[in-house]
């Protein structure tokens, strides 16, 4: 099997988006040649991978009813979700037109989009660090219940800020329903950009709620503990906050479990931000990146969504480290992006192409990954068969 090797040199390609989505078919939606396979522990709808502890909170503004609850008033550190209060917290007091500083504008901008941390690392030591949480949770317009303060021993550490599925939930519904326009069209236009790249540690952040809907959606993710093997950039290793690699050792007696590696997709799906949805996830300790983004997507997936359109293709496991995204289906194309390690992707139609050869394997087909504009050889796809089974030619 070709997903047993490891340390190849990565491959990959791509041709225009408009030329090859009329070449893909839609499929069920928790259809694919690996999906479905090691969804364990099942509660409500949501199917929770093994190894994955959750807290799951869907709301549907239409009707004004959640949708799915799995262990919404669980606490988890934060990451990098705690950004949505420090940015609230900034524009609290700032009418009546909240102007924001052009100095503030370029923190804020990329620290919504691209998770920037430096700019909460800012915003965190400039107005008070924990007191943001204080100031936050004490307003009764947000309505927090299970939101408090980074541990004792950790003050300096925003991520370390604990959050709940349903508090989750409440701030968004605050943006979008109470908070005065300028500050909801702010937070949310740019929410809607999030770059596939965060800005400080350069990870792939198009998991969960970016991976399983077609636009229009609107994130803010969090990842926090020590992945390997998740970038899309030059870089190779992350943590959830650019001090967390000085933080002391956790402490057995925190409330909140500090140790096991988090990842977190929140934010709206659907037109006029129609649902708003929040799963925060522990993995287990040693889990790489490209795993646990791959059981938060198949997570997100299984969710029940209401106004969510699910992109069309067929969902395949990849092996390989860094398997590049490239722009034309040959080796020599410009490579766009890097996969992490192992993870899962969405192929709406394959092509023939440059040959690749690793041995013993050689693949002439290439598969178009719709949700990166790219492609990527077949030699990396966890498949038995050269051409893809059930997957149709680029047309």
């Amino acid at each position: 099997m070709r997903m047993l090797l490891r340390g190849a040199a990565a491959l990959a390609a791509v041709v225009t988006v408009a030329s090859l989505t009329s070449g893909a078919s839609a499929q069920p939606r928790t259809g694919g040649a690996v999906e479905g396979a090691g969804t364990a522990r099942t509660s409500a709808a949501a199917q929770i991978p093994p190894g994955v502890t959750a807290g799951v909170a869907v709301f549907d503004r239409r009707t004004g009813t959640f949708t799915e609850q799995v262990d919404a008033s669980k606490q988890f550190r934060s990451a990098s979700v705690v950004k949505l209060l420090l940015v609230l917290d900034f524009l609290w007091d700032r009418g009546p037109d909240y102007t924001i500083p052009p100095a503030d504008r370029a923190r804020l901008e990329p620290m919504l989009r691209g998770s920037d941390d430096d700019a909460a690392n800012h915003y965190w030591s400039t107005y008070g660090g924990s007191a943001i949480i204080d100031r936050m949770t004490a307003q009764p317009a947000l309505g927090l219940r299970d939101t408090a303060p980074p541990p004792p021993g950790y003050e300096g550490f925003w991520g370390y800020t604990a959050i709940s599925a349903r508090d989750t939930v409440a701030i968004y519904r605050y943006i979008l329903e109470k908070a005065p326009a300028p500050v909801r069209d702010f937070v949310m236009d740019n929410l809607r950009r999030s770059t596939r790249c965060s800005a400080t540690d350069h990870f792939d952040q198009h998991f969960g709620i970016a991976g399983s809907f077609d636009k229009p959606w609107a994130v803010k993710q969090g990842w926090s503990g020590k992945y390997a093997k998740g970038t899309c950039g030059p870089r190779t290793t992350s943590s959830g906050t650019r001090a967390e690699s000085a933080a002391p050792a956790p402490r057995a007696a925190a409330a909140v479990d500090l140790t096991r590696p988090a990842l977190h997709t929140t934010g709206t799906v659907g037109a006029d931000d129609r649902t708003i949805v929040a799963v925060l996830t522990l993995h287990q300790v040693g889990t790489s990146y490209g795993k646990a983004y791959t059981d938060i997507g198949r997570l997100t997936r299984s969710l029940n969504v209401p106004g969510g359109a699910r992109p069309a293709g067929t969902w395949f496991g990849t092996w390989g480290d860094f398997v590049n995204v490239r722009r034309g289906p040959a080796t020599g194309a410009d490579r766009m992006t890097q996969l992490p390690a192992g993870v899962e992707v969405l192929v709406g139609c394959q092509i023939r192409g440059e040959v690749v050869d690793v041995p013993p394997y050689t693949n002439e087909w290439w598969a178009y990954l719709p949700q990166y504009g790219g492609y990527i050889s077949n030699i990396y796809i966890s498949s038995p068969d050269n051409r893809l089974p059930n997957v149709p030619e680029c047309g």
